[in-house]
């Protein structure tokens, strides 16, 4: 699988970079993370727990930073095993530059899964790394700035609002 996109983070690049390389704010921002240790020289470990349709697994794994230069680039690459889920490893090359607004983050990720996980097929697969990428982002941004995160925030709760109300006008539910 391969997943390219850009993100724009209301905060300068110094402060999104050191909070890619802080254990405690990854934490914070990785969708099912329940651990989080280590140091951008040691490596960080992970302890993940996510469901991918119908397979729900606790990934333990390592994530490994390199080609660090600061304010600007580095590459994240690591490796999850689900037990009887399966695995995941790839890597991802995350540019940072200064923006309007704060940061334009961009990154190019490249995976591989296998075992069950493999046997859900692409689409599915390729569906639920947009969705966790995209809710790192969203946690991130609320981490960093919290008052441009609540505006995205109310705006998809008045989309959420409104598919309930259609729905409501189909089935006639109250």
């Amino acid at each position: 699988m391969q997943m390219s996109d850009h993100k724009e983070i209301a905060a300068p690049p110094t402060e999104v970079y050191a909070a890619l390389l802080n254990p405690e704010v990854l934490k914070i921002c990785v969708p099912g993370a329940q651990e989080v240790s280590g140091s951008v020289d040691a490596g960080f470990e992970a302890k993940v727990t996510q469901k991918v349709g119908p397979v729900k697994a606790t990934f333990k794994g390592q994530v490994i930073l390199s080609d660090l230069i600061e304010n600007e680039k580095l590459t994240i690459s690591g490796e999850g095993k689900g037990g009887a889920a399966g695995f995941a490893k790839g890597g991802a090359v995350v540019t940072l530059a200064p923006s309007e607004t704060g940061t334009l983050l961009s990154y190019d990720v490249e995976a591989k899964v296998g075992g069950k996980l493999a046997q859900l097929g692409s689409r599915i697969i390729d569906g639920f790394a947009k969705k966790m990428a995209d809710q790192f982002f969203v946690n991130l941004q609320t981490h960093l700035a919290p008052e441009g995160a609540d505006d995205e925030a109310e705006e998809g709760v008045g989309e959420e609002e409104a598919k309930k109300g259609w729905f409501k006008k189909i089935t006639g539910g109250s």
